[in-house]
């Protein structure tokens, strides 16, 4: 608590600093709405899944979502930055592919939907080019954390925001989160309030709305966070957790609250090794990971993490493979009953942008 305090109290005094930022990226908005900045648009469906904030809003989360939503009606491919790579330029995914070619929420993407092509590039208008080179079949392009990229138009925008960090109570980078203007929200097509509670009222539903404020054309949703089964990083086993698990949560994303609320929920008790969103593991962390694991008093004892720790820890193959490392998959599952009705605009949008081309 008193960290979280220090923190919060040093990040106030970064506010010059946060006003600087501010200019700056209102400066480059502006030269983007007058079309002095200029935007290229593709002769497909481009999807874009974005927020204004860094952090975790579950922006792969909600491209699983979209992929296992489409991949089996169309041609579908996503596009990346790859983020902390040790490569640069465009790469697209193959069998031999690593998290440290490609990033580890593209690696992600690709281990579990091995026919869809994953690619990755900086310059994602540089990017798209060379992909439908490559994947010339390709019927729509979901691009993943783009929402500020405004070089390349997309046609359907997707804005998530965390219920529990709402952009309209954000400031800016490095007081804030904020990393773009919060008037941006009016550019997307589709706002999504993310990680709700379960049980979001439909008063407390209203409130939001009318805090967030979406334009006419705008449709907003509200999802909660559903963890799926556990499964061993290495052979897929699925295990259960109960009560009387203790639980070392392995965790190098940028926001393990909601999974530390879930297991304060479901286990005996946990404790939590944290490093850096998007960690590279080293044989030390796995060295350090051992020895707490094996200091746990309980019986019944896991290792958990999640599905973007994993695909950076299983290069550790053979030191893990003894080990109950279980990896907890999650996905978005919307709120007053309204699937079907985001479902509905997301096939009609590629549905109707190839009937018009």
């Amino acid at each position: 608590m008193f960290s979280n305090f220090f923190l919060r109290s040093f990040r106030i005094l970064l506010l010059p600093f946060a006003l600087v930022y501010w200019a700056v990226i209102a400066l480059r908005n502006w030269l983007f709405d007058k079309n002095i900045l200029k935007t290229a648009e593709f002769g497909l469906p481009l999807i874009n899944v974005g927020n204004l904030s860094v952090g975790g809003t579950g922006k792969s989360p909600m491209v699983e979502y979209l992929l296992v939503l489409l991949k089996d009606q169309f041609r579908v491919a996503t596009l990346s930055r790859g983020y902390k790579r040790k490569t640069k330029g465009y790469a697209l995914a193959d069998d031999d592919t690593t998290a440290l070619e490609i990033g580890d929420e593209p690696m992600q993407f690709h281990l579990k939907f091995p026919d869809v092509p994953v690619a990755v590039g900086e310059q994602r208008i540089e990017a798209i080019p060379q992909l439908l080179h490559d994947k010339p079949e390709t019927q729509a392009i979901i691009l993943d954390d783009a929402f500020q990229h405004r070089s390349i138009k997309a046609g359907l925008n997707i804005l998530l925001t965390d219920y529990n960090n709402l952009f309209t109570r954000d400031f800016y980078l490095p007081t804030g989160d904020l990393r773009d203007l919060k008037s941006s929200y009016k550019r997307a097509e589709i706002i999504i309030v993310t990680k709700c509670k379960a049980d979001l009222s439909e008063e407390e539903r209203k409130k939001l709305v009318k805090e967030i404020a979406p334009l006419p054309q705008q449709h907003i949703f509200f999802t909660s966070i559903q963890y799926g089964s556990l499964y061993h990083i290495i052979n897929n086993g699925v295990t259960r957790l109960d009560d009387d698990t203790e639980v070392l949560l392995v965790s190098g994303i940028a926001n393990p609250r909601p999974l530390k609320k879930w297991l304060e929920e479901y286990s005996s008790s946990y404790s939590l090794l944290q490093y850096a969103d998007h960690h590279i593991f080293t044989i030390d962390d796995l060295n350090d990971i051992r020895k707490r694991f094996e200091n746990m008093e309980e019986t019944k004892k896991i290792i958990l993490t999640t599905e973007k720790d994993a695909v950076r820890l299983v290069k550790f193959r053979q030191a893990i493979e003894d080990l109950p490392v279980y990896v907890v998959p999650i996905r978005h599952h919307f709120l007053f009953k309204e699937e079907d009705k985001f479902n509905k605009l997301i096939t009609e949008f590629i549905l109707n942008f190839k009937a018009q081309s």
